[in-house]
């Protein structure tokens, strides 16, 4: 394959993080945002923040959300917390989706602390 080729088929952070988003919304997260982190953060171009509304719905939404970027050819490169504790992250590495219950997303307050980012997408 020339190079071209290569760049045309190559998936970018920004199709990883509209494809979390677009699947966080057809499985009825609520609250969720894009930001650009990329001139904000030395670790990650992209968060996608969810908010969930039972621990169950917080882990579908997270299984769902990797099989559907493993479908794009890229995989979780790291997985922390877990619906039981009303907190989920998943690292593609440029993009980390956050997916909160209501009441953890309210504690944890990432949009105040990445307040400089830019927001590209919310979805109600």
């Amino acid at each position: 394959m020339n190079d071209t080729a290569q760049q045309q088929t190559s998936v970018t952070n920004e199709d990883l993080a509209r494809a979390a988003v677009d699947e966080a919304s057809e499985k009825i997260g609520s609250d969720i945002v894009l930001l650009d982190t990329q001139s904000v953060s030395s670790f990650a171009d992209f968060f996608v923040i969810v908010s969930g509304e039972t621990d169950r719905h917080i882990e579908s939404m997270a299984e769902d959300i990797a099989r559907r970027v493993r479908g794009m050819g890229v995989h979780v490169t790291h997985r922390e917390g877990s619906g039981k504790g009303g907190w989920l992250l998943l690292d593609f590495t440029g993009v980390v989706v956050h997916l909160f219950t209501r009441s953890q997303r309210e504690r944890y307050g990432l949009e105040q602390l990445w307040s400089r980012a830019t927001e590209i997408v919310r979805v109600q």
